[in-house]
C-alpha cells in the first residue's frame, strides 16, 4: 500500500469509527507522525548507504567514521520506527478486546 493510500485509509477508518475519543485520535496522529518522520530518516540513511556502497564498489575509500556514523543513524531509525511500529500494534490490540 503507498503511504498516499495508507494514509486515506485511516484517515476514512477514524471518520468512521465513533467510539473514539479525541486523546485516542491525538495519540494516533503523534504516532502516526513519529513513524513518517522515521521512514523519513531511513530514507535519507539509506541513500548515505547507497552512496558508500557505490564509491565501495568503484574502488573509491570510505573514511570509517563516516561509516560507523551512519549505521549509528539507520539503527536509531529503524528502532524508533519499530517502536512507533509496536505502539500502533499494541493500541489495536488494546481496541479489540
Amino acid at each position: 500500500m503507498s503511504i498516499a493510500g495508507f494514509l486515506a485509509h485511516s484517515a476514512l477508518a477514524a471518520a468512521r469509527d465513533q467510539t473514539r475519543t479525541a486523546a485516542t485520535i491525538a495519540a494516533d496522529h503523534d504516532v502516526l507522525t513519529e513513524l513518517f518522520a522515521t521512514g523519513r530518516k531511513l530514507g535519507w540513511a539509506g541513500s548515505n548507504l547507497n552512496q558508500v556502497a557505490k564509491t565501495l564498489n568503484s574502488g573509491g575509500d570510505i573514511d570509517s567514521a563516516r561509516l560507523k556514523e551512519t549505521l549509528t543513524y539507520v539503527r536509531r531509525a529503524a528502532t524508533a520506527t519499530k517502536a512507533a511500529v509496536e505502539r500502533i500494534n499494541n493500541r489495536q490490540i488494546d481496541e479489540t478486546t
